[in-house]
């Protein structure tokens, strides 16, 4: 925990880093941020054993890869607050030569960032990639993953989905973010998912759902429960309902905000509804 701050006061300073970031530049996707913010705090800040000094190969501690990466303004204000580099360099979001651009990439070396990511569809091979690794050396701790509904449309995930199961890579938790929303609309208009849970379960994964994507509470909940069911032969999946543009009036209940940035007073509408609590950078 941040100087004793709470899981909701981190929360609301992380949708402000959100906001400021993709209004400086006029650029990034805050929809998707903002409705994932309290899963990266409850990761990170509660659930995950991880540490800020940063090793490449992530031995002895739990690993997390973003396969949505276009809503990296959540995972980079995510890893900022916890130490793994400056809150101020949150400031070059997006810049020319930053190290923080519009998709996570490992050629700068950004702490926390073990793989390039964004291009839909290839984080979950890869989590099953890093979860064997970890089994082939012994080593007993977890990966988790973050999906977006929407690339699940794309066929790799189907082959990565029927792999983790037919060889047993049980310390995989990979969660999907079923906001009902991409780029051009609802996900059921643009191409339609079916029943989710029916799909992973056929496939052999120990499938958990989540109503309240939103709450801590829950989510903290269940990861918990994830937690408990890794280690049975089977690879773990979190069904996870939340509200895009979460925390902020306007951005909620549309795909409107997916990829576009506040005005300035879009902004200023927005910061007053999240209390600034670590200090804007």
């Amino acid at each position: 925990m941040i100087e004793n701050h709470s899981l909701e006061s981190i929360t609301s300073q992380i949708r402000r880093d959100i906001l400021r970031m993709v209004h400086k530049v006029n650029s990034g996707h805050p929809g998707g941020s903002l409705g994932c913010t309290e899963f990266f705090v409850a990761l990170y800040f509660e659930i995950m054993k991880h540490d800020c000094a940063f090793s490449m190969n992530g031995k002895n501690e739990d690993l997390f890869f973003l396969s949505n990466g276009h809503i990296s303004p959540v995972f980079y204000s995510t890893l900022a607050r916890c130490g793994y580099f400056p809150v101020k360099e949150l400031n070059t979001f997006r810049l020319i030569n930053s190290r923080l651009q519009g998709h996570p990439t490992t050629h700068e070396g950004l702490p926390g960032i073990r793989v390039a990511s964004g291009s839909l569809g290839q984080g979950l091979s890869v989590a099953i990639g890093a979860a064997l690794s970890k089994k082939l050396n012994n080593d007993p701790n977890t990966v988790y993953v973050l999906m977006g509904d929407g690339e699940l449309q794309e066929g790799q995930n189907w082959e990565a989905l029927m792999y983790a199961a037919g060889n047993d890579v049980d310390n995989l938790i990979a969660t999907i973010d079923l906001n009902g929303k991409q780029i051009d609309g609802s996900t059921e208009d643009v191409l339609s998912l079916g029943d989710v849970s029916d799909k992973f379960e056929a496939f052999g994964w120990d499938v958990l759902e989540l109503k309240e994507g939103n709450s801590l509470v829950r989510i903290i909940e269940i990861l918990n429960v994830a937690k408990s069911k890794l280690g049975n032969k089977k690879p773990v999946a979190i069904l996870m309902k939340t509200e895009m543009g979460n925390g902020v009036s306007f951005m909620m209940h549309t795909h409107a905000w997916h990829g576009k940035a506040p005005n300035d007073e879009q902004l200023a509408i927005a910061l007053s509804e999240n209390k600034e609590t670590l200090g804007d950078y």
